[in-house]
């Protein structure tokens, strides 16, 4: 069986680009590289910097790279689908009608400033007025409304049996959503807080609170956010998936978490059945929530509620709450103007009808050439992942064969589903306030979600609409799911080279399959089940070199005293250093079916080897500037390395890219072999 699956490798497609002599560059812009930064000492720099100086850092901004360029041109062709749907006079309940009401009422801040918090006023009266008997109904309603207080809780597929759904209860319940901005007491985690405070106060005193009142309020939230905060689980605990599987029959949750009434919660909030069995992720978040429910004042509670509520209606309301906001986000991000309003619209609109929006963008913007393309190079890729995982020198024959049936398990996505998301039944009403519809879509996606509880998993389901920027990998489906959206260049262009494509989109399709045996990924099997298919050696050996990787990445000091998060960020650097070395193999064995000598001066492209546009390209997708504010927030926050380490960190462990550009020792891109760290 071994040796038949490895025959199957060897007979998979080859692609079906031509190769034509003396090739340009598209993707490229070599008047973009930057020749006297040289290769060996900042790769990144070398291929970036004229990019970097031919976009400056516009106020809107706190980063902006290739992606933002492909989002931008994302949202105005977005833009004119939605402008268009406007203009044919849209009948209603039809979805040009939904999309043109939510989009204009997004735009419509004359409406909107007239109206100014009165379209929350009777929910905040709800709230205040409640009294001491009914504050378990009150709990009820926010939970099955608005923003989850104190914990989360809803169905998602089983880690163990992805098949069918489980219900499961989170920790959660804090505005800044990660456990450091409340804890951690240095000067920008203090800045942090300092600025989330004020927001809570403005924010309070636009919803028609006094001053009085809304420092009350802010000091309630914090005590009661910062006390979840301190037994939340860290950004490192939080990736080891196994340990955030506990299974409890009802009986047991309660007995354990006895601030709920468990049986009672379940049908009031998401009108289903209380589940018989229920898995807690994060134990010591969701104890100390219910320790909280049960010591704090009706007072404190409100104040809590209150600021849920108002903090999640704020996006819909007037202009002084999008500007309390922002002057929050100026902080927290860098930023220094709103985004036009135009854009903030067509965010909310494509939140509201995403999939809509995405079948008309694939109708105009994505041929049907480009997805069957991929399908061929998918497969090359599945092919070259193959041959790492069979000459895997620290793994035993019997994990590489379960790691093989993985990876020919893995179902593919590209450009679109196949089945669209039926929004008939949607009511947006242009007479409601934008507050009033978009609470209403709200509760939609809301009832969405709770009315897959006991059916079924639909595996045919996305988890991105076709027009975002960007691609994933499912453990649970075993999945890899590239939108159209991205397949443009500089990712993917039909009419670049050979070198720029798998530089490109390979890179990426190489780095959502590396997904399904990293860190996290390693923990499902072929049917998405968490199951654990590896040999103790093996598992050893594996957390042995992510140990490696993991120590490569903390050495990085991204800004002075600001050291990069190795461990938070192993599972996309795995995916980064996968990506790079399976497209490479699949290009290389591209290049040999056609008989193309990479080597030779003939296959040169503007005079660089083809291995070396490769790498180039794969640089050229991380080329970006960012402010000094959000390095510091996606250092805390994302699991992403930022652009620049992504590149320079992970290549100088790659043997073929050294070659490639005769990086020698002495070099500050060269790493000696013995303290690379190759996984797969």
């Amino acid at each position: 069986m071994f040796k038949q699956i490895i025959v199957s490798f060897a007979l998979a497609a080859t692609g079906s680009l031509l190769v034509s002599g003396q090739e340009h560059m598209k993707s490229l812009n070599p008047d973009y590289f930057d020749k006297d930064v040289p290769v060996g000492v900042d790769f990144y720099k070398h291929v970036n910097h004229g990019w970097q100086k031919a976009h400056p850092l516009t106020p809107e901004h706190a980063r902006y790279g290739q992606f933002n360029i492909l989002n931008d041109s994302s949202e105005l062709r977005v833009k004119n689908i939605v402008l268009n749907l406007g203009s044919t006079n849209p009948q209603p309940g039809t979805i040009a009608q939904k999309v043109w009401t939510i989009y204009s009422q997004a735009m419509d801040s004359v409406r909107r400033n007239a109206e100014g918090y009165s379209p929350i006023v009777a929910d905040l009266r709800r709230i205040e007025n409640t009294k001491h008997e009914e504050m378990t109904d009150l709990f009820y309603w926010m939970h099955g409304n608005y923003a989850s207080p104190f914990f989360g809780a809803g169905p998602m597929e089983d880690l163990a049996d992805s098949k069918v759904y489980a219900m499961y209860v989170s920790g959660g319940g804090m505005g800044l959503g990660d456990r450091d901005y409340y804890l951690l007491d240095d000067a920008r985690n203090k800045k942090v807080r300092e600025a989330y405070q004020k927001l809570i106060v403005s924010q309070l005193k636009n919803a028609g609170y006094k001053n009085k009142d809304a420092n009350r309020v802010m000091k309630n939230v914090m005590k009661i956010e910062t006390a979840l905060a301190d037994s939340a689980w860290t950004r490192e605990q939080s990736r080891n998936i196994p340990a955030m599987y506990n299974p409890y029959t009802l009986a047991d949750l309660q007995k354990t978490y006895p601030s709920v009434d468990w049986k009672s919660f379940f049908p009031k909030t998401m009108e289903i059945d209380a589940p018989n069995r229920v898995i807690v992720t994060e134990p010591s978040a969701v104890s100390q929530a219910m320790n909280l429910m049960a010591s704090l004042t009706d007072r404190e509670i409100k104040d809590y509620y209150i600021w849920k509520y108002v903090s999640q209606a704020a996006p819909y309301l007037s202009d002084a709450f999008s500007n309390a906001s922002f002057e929050f986000n100026k902080v927290y991000s860098g930023v220094q103007q709103q985004r036009p309003r135009w854009k903030r619209a067509l965010g909310a609109t494509e939140g509201s009808l995403g999939e809509a929006i995405g079948q008309l963008y694939v109708e105009k913007y994505f041929p049907e050439s480009s997805k069957q393309y991929m399908v061929g190079l998918v497969e090359n890729l599945r092919t070259a992942l193959g041959k790492h995982i069979i000459s895997l020198p620290w793994m035993t024959p019997e994990t590489k064969l379960n790691a093989i049936k993985k990876l020919m398990a893995f179902k593919v996505k590209i450009g679109y589903p196949d089945k669209w998301k039926d929004y008939s039944s949607m009511e947006v009403d242009p007479k409601l306030s934008y507050y009033e519809n978009m609470h209403n879509v709200s509760m939609w996606h809301q009832r969405d979600i709770y009315s897959k509880w006991g059916k079924p998993v639909d595996k045919t389901e996305w988890g991105m609409t076709p027009q975002t920027v960007n691609a994933y990998y499912s453990p649970l489906a075993n999945e890899i799911v590239f939108p159209a959206a991205i397949l443009q260049a500089p990712f993917f262009d039909p009419e670049a080279s050979d070198a720029e494509n798998y530089g490109g989109i390979g890179v990426v399709i190489g780095h959502e399959m590396s997904h399904g045996f990293d860190d996290q990924g390693r923990n499902f099997d072929a049917e998405g089940n968490m199951t654990d298919w590896w040999t103790p050696e093996d598992a050893a050996a594996f957390n042995e070199l992510t140990k490696g990787l993991v120590a490569q990445f903390d050495a990085v000091e991204v800004l002075p005293g600001l050291h990069a998060n190795g461990q938070y960020t192993l599972g996309e650097n795995i995916g980064d250093q996968g990506g790079l070395r399976v497209a490479y193999t699949a290009f290389m064995d591209s290049q040999k079916a056609k008989g193309v000598d990479v080597k030779s001066d003939s296959a040169k492209i503007d005079g660089y080897t083809p291995e070396q546009v490769f790498y180039m390209n794969y640089a050229n997708l991380w080329a970006g500037n960012i402010r000094d504010e959000e390095i510091r927030s996606l250092t805390t926050g994302d699991v992403h390395s930022l652009g620049v380490n992504r590149v320079n960190v992970t290549l100088r462990n790659i043997a073929p890219f050294l070659e490639a550009f005769s990086i020698k020792e002495g070099d500050p891109m060269y790493r000696p072999a013995e303290e690379r760290v190759i996984i797969w």
